[in-house]
């Protein structure tokens, strides 16, 4: 199976990144795996000009995410990684997440999906919005939920080493 992990953490070696590659370590042992980190990438937000439904999903903008969709036309799994800023994904992410309302998107071969969350905050509701929008994506592409590692309370650079998150991403990756 070919994996692809969007990383949204605009930090470099971040709790996000460990987190990813965490999952990524375990999953590669059976499947090709490739991490996009989307900071690594210039892509606008939607411009909602539906210009990709006039033109066989040829966005009117020309950024990365051309290369975005080719990575994406060719996994089976999606994993979506992000840190969760005032209880959402990262803007970086959402830009990329928001330029799949494209046509393209339904030549898409994607079966599964996975979520990697971590956030300061301890709050019991703290991913209760993403995983809403998570939930609605499944249902509406009809793809099978593959797992999900939320961690809470992790906010400076590493501190996700002091957690048990690590593992339970290589385990989630062992297990597809």
């Amino acid at each position: 199976m070919n994996i692809l992990i969007l990383s949204g953490s605009p930090r470099k070696g971040g709790n996000t990144e460990l987190l990813a590659e965490a999952f990524a370590k375990g999953a590669a042992a059976h499947h090709h795996v490739e991490i996009v980190s989307v900071r690594d990438y210039k892509v606008n937000p939607c411009l909602g000009c539906n210009a990709c439904f006039k033109t066989n999903g040829i966005c009117a903008q020309k950024d990365d995410m051309s290369v975005i969709y080719e990575k994406m036309s060719q996994a089976d799994m999606l994993v979506i990684a992000s840190p969760v800023y005032f209880y959402g994904i990262s803007a970086q992410l959402k830009a990329v997440i928001d330029r799949f309302h494209n046509p393209i998107r339904d030549s898409f071969h994607i079966k599964k999906m996975a979520l990697l969350l971590v956030g300061a905050a301890t709050l019991p509701e703290l991913f209760d919005a993403i995983l809403t929008e998570y939930n609605l994506c499944l249902k509406f592409f009809d793809i099978e939920d593959a797992g999900k590692v939320l961690v809470r309370g992790v906010k400076d650079k590493g501190d996700i080493n002091n957690t048990e998150a690590l593992n339970e991403a290589y385990t989630l990756g062992c297990s597809i």
